[in-house]
């Protein structure tokens, strides 16, 4: 073959797949569209490799990608597009930059019998070795099902567009966007794939690029999305403490008694999570445990908002527990109303092992609900009060209410040390702000082990 020839042969093989959606895809992702492509013409049966793998810059980042290539065999899994993906994440493991993943495929080459068995699992192992490392986003704009689905979900976050689907049963059961959102499957739902594309460019630019590098965040003279004051709940005061448009939440339509985001203060990425009910249930302590994991794995700080009473499942208690407990980046309470028994043990006291914890003015923390609290203490005088009542309940009601304002104040909890320092809502973010830096070279040692047997 000439040397025109070879020429021509690779001009018509770019443009064979310069012209693939998936091509077009990445092209959106990268910075101007340039990228450096991997393993550009690896073969799959009798055409290219189902999918398009590649490194270039997202806002002046640097980021590897793949994306699924339904053009080809409608971007089904084979041993050529595993072998892609594989060293997608083994470039990532050595340089630390994170892995975007665009899911659209119509299954797997069933032809190719055990060895696709073999790509699956290598994929997962890959994934699996790179968690904690770098950060993983799975975006899914298409159909993404059976083994497929399993590795979309391992990621760190998970976006999908209202017509994607995502489902281990290969017939599509519960595979909408809006039920992996209900589900606390898909973290972040968009319209399309160019909203998406603009979610991975906010991520990429708010998280750290591997668990030893800090989050390149630059503003100027960030703003505060606002101010709060007595009347302002646990969610807005988090908010209000943020950088002006910096909050991405993740999980929203899952366990909503808890917020939780990615967000900077005065440009420094945080996570935040945040009370939203008096009652934490189970779904939402679970949500939350697997936030601050997250935020541990890459040293993000995690700012807590706490107004709640109690936890309403043992089980994920004790996951949001034990994530907290074991975190070792750096931990801020701020208690924006009630703090009682283990939700201030979880959140904010020595089990949570909090760097600094506040109270606002209005608050009020007790080892035990303000009922239990005033039977105990106030002992006979308790039923002293309502004798002769002739409206117990409310007279009742009146006595508890008594006492929680007169003992379980934020200046009785500071007395006792359970909190650092009260202030008032409009002086949280300065506090903030004071905090990290404060604790921005905290450094932790622990003891040698695995990891602890508290979270499944």
């Amino acid at each position: 073959m000439s040397i025109e020839s070879k020429i021509n042969a690779l001009s018509e093989a770019r443009s064979e797949i310069s012209e693939t959606s998936a091509y077009k895809q990445l092209s959106k992702l990268f910075d101007d569209g340039v990228f450096t492509e991997i393993d550009t013409f690896a073969k799959s049966a009798d055409g290219f490799a189902e999918a398009v793998a590649a490194h270039g810059n997202i806002d002046g980042i640097g980021a590897y990608a793949f994306a699924q290539n339904v053009d080809i065999a409608g971007g089904a899994m084979s041993k050529a597009q595993a072998a892609k993906i594989k060293k997608v994440y083994d470039l990532a493991l050595k340089t630390g930059e994170p892995v975007i993943a665009l899911y659209d495929s119509v299954g797997g080459r069933l032809s190719e019998g055990t060895e696709l068995l073999a790509a699956y699992g290598d994929i997962l192992k890959y994934s699996n070795n790179l968690s904690g490392v770098v950060p993983q986003i799975s975006v899914v704009l298409g159909k993404c099902f059976g083994t497929q689905a399993l590795i979309a979900a391992s990621a760190d976050i998970v976006i999908m567009s209202e017509n994607a689907e995502l489902s281990l049963d290969t017939s599509g059961t519960d595979a909408s966007s809006e039920s992996n959102s209900k589900h606390g499957i898909a973290h972040i739902s968009v319209k399309d794939e160019d909203e998406a594309v603009e979610k991975i460019k906010a991520l990429i630019t708010i998280l750290p690029s591997n668990n030893l590098s800090s989050a390149c965040v630059t503003y100027d003279s960030p703003a505060p999305n606002g101010t709060p004051t007595l009347e302002t709940n646990a969610v807005d005061a988090a908010i209000a403490a943020a950088d002006s448009e910096s909050v991405i939440e993740l999980q929203a339509n899952y366990g909503k008694a808890v917020m939780t985001a990615l967000a900077t203060v005065n440009g420094t990425t945080v996570g935040l999570v945040a009370t939203a009910d008096s009652t934490i249930d189970g779904k939402s302590s679970s949500k939350a445990a697997r936030f601050v994991r997250f935020c541990d794995a890459f040293s993000i700080p995690v700012i807590t908002f706490a107004d709640a009473q109690k936890f309403g499942c043992i089980k994920s208690a004790a996951k949001l527990t034990s994530a907290y407990a074991e975190a070792t980046t750096a931990k801020i309470t701020f208690i924006t109303g009630n703090a009682f028994g283990s939700v201030y043990i979880a959140l904010a006291g020595t089990g949570a092992a909090a760097d600094m914890t506040f109270a606002w003015v209005n608050a009020s923390v007790s080892a035990l609900t303000p009922e239990a609290e005033a039977v105990i203490m106030l002992g006979d005088d308790f039923g002293g009060k309502l004798k002769g009542s002739k409206n117990p309940q409310e007279d009742r009601a009146a006595v508890i209410n008594e006492y929680k304002e007169n003992n379980l104040t934020a200046l009785n909890a500071a007395k006792n040390g359970y909190v650092e320092d009260i202030i008032n809502p409009e002086d949280t973010r300065t506090k903030l702000i004071a905090v990290l830096d404060m604790l921005a070279g905290k450094r932790v040692s622990t003891l040698p082990k695995k990891h602890n047997n508290l979270y499944i």
